[in-house]
């Protein structure tokens, strides 16, 4: 797996790693019972501390998205086609968004810019063929 982080970045580097494999999930680079790298070999591959690596991957796995295991390793549990999230995660990423979505509105980015961002980070995930319904990109 080939991660691309910026160690001198504002995003703080675990975040950053989290980050990046939710993106090749949602963009369909790592499916659902596919492998990652044990911690300590992303570590070393990135150049960072393992626990920095072990803490991006308890975050994954506290989402649903990451299943670890002393004897699989780390291993993707959800992606596009996995079915509906649950309920109470739903919830609070609606917040979250919000969030995001203000913080624009706040800088001043015009709805319809915002609106333009959102449609183009959308065209690059890899949603499932039967998502092509009323209100799906």
């Amino acid at each position: 797996m080939l991660l691309s982080i910026e160690p001198d970045g504002p995003v703080p580097i675990y975040q950053q790693i989290r980050d990046r494999i939710v993106e090749a999930i949602a963009g369909g680079r790592q499916p659902a019972g596919s492998g990652l790298p044990s911690t300590r070999q992303l570590a070393v591959d990135l150049g960072v501390n393992f626990h920095t690596v072990n803490k991006s991957y308890d975050l994954l796995r506290q989402e649903g998205l990451l299943r670890l295991g002393r004897k699989s390793g780390a291993v993707i549990q959800r992606d596009p086609g996995s079915g509906p999230p649950r309920p109470d995660w739903v919830q609070d990423w609606a917040v979250r968004l919000r969030t995001l979505l203000a913080e624009a509105a706040a800088q001043g980015m015009p709805a319809e810019d915002i609106v333009r961002h959102c449609r183009d980070a959308i065209a690059a995930f890899a949603f499932p063929a039967d998502n092509d319904r009323e209100g799906q990109p």
